[in-house]
């Protein structure tokens, strides 16, 4: 069976991996800031027949991700939001708004299974969408991530310079303090939307939570919930299924 190349370019890391079908070949990531790694990386693995991409790096990664494609003998296909598709339907006023991840994300999840769901992926930020039973789009918020809320303090107060502490119920030192709060904010965020979904829905959502920062977050929330690593990569080869 022909191997799809899929790439989840982020403002961090650029997520790829190779599937024949049934599975992933091979996985793994390099920094978005040294997008010509990707080229050495993916050389080892041989050639493939179609590549897709969903990236929110800016034009000088495009750029790189067509050239290591074609490398690789293939076109690449960059992922753009539409009204509906693979089973999903936007609900953003303006459909191509949405981030090519977050479409590809919401793709996955669908397909991984039925009933209402809140899709949380965070790295630099932190997104919490909604997902209907009916596949349904509804919207999502966008907050900044764990580690960037630290970075923000550190960069906008003169005295909370030490950022690096742990999380803990009741922070006693200021580096635990915002450590705790920038996680407990973010797990603020997607229980607020569980428990506005479960409402409209008229049952508990599923919680799918991705992204570098998944299991700090996870650790925390006290909610049923999966985590899934490769949660837009997956949806990559859903939309390339269905393209």
């Amino acid at each position: 069976m022909s191997r799809l190349l899929a790439i989840d370019a982020g403002n961090t890391r650029i997520k790829w991996g190779i599937h024949d079908g049934a599975a992933w070949c091979a996985t793994g990531s390099v920094a978005t800031r040294e997008p010509h790694g990707l080229a050495s990386v993916l050389a080892a693995h041989g050639g493939v027949a179609r590549a897709i991409a969903s990236n929110v790096a800016g034009e000088a990664v495009d750029q790189e991700l067509a050239r290591v494609a074609e490398a690789l003998g293939a076109r690449l296909r960059r992922v753009q939001p539409q009204a509906r598709e693979a089973g999903v339907v936007n609900g953003y006023r303006d459909a191509g708004q949405l981030g090519p991840d977050r479409w590809a994300a919401l793709v996955a999840a669908r397909a991984s299974g039925a009933g209402p769901q809140v899709v949380a992926t965070a790295g630099t930020a932190l997104t919490v969408d909604a997902l209907s039973a009916a596949g349904e789009f509804l919207g999502g918020l966008i907050v900044p991530g764990p580690a960037l809320m630290r970075r923000a303090l550190e960069s906008a107060t003169a005295r909370l310079r030490e950022t690096e502490g742990r999380d803990a119920d009741y922070p006693a030192s200021t580096p635990d303090a915002i450590t705790s709060g920038a996680i407990q904010a973010c797990v603020g965020a997607i229980a607020g939307m569980v428990e506005r979904l479960a409402r409209r829905e008229g049952a508990r959502p599923h919680v799918l939570l991705s992204g570098g920062a998944a299991r700090e977050i996870s650790a925390r929330l006290a909610l049923p919930h999966a985590i899934r690593d490769n949660l837009v990569l997956d949806g990559l080869v859903e939309l390339d299924r269905h393209g």
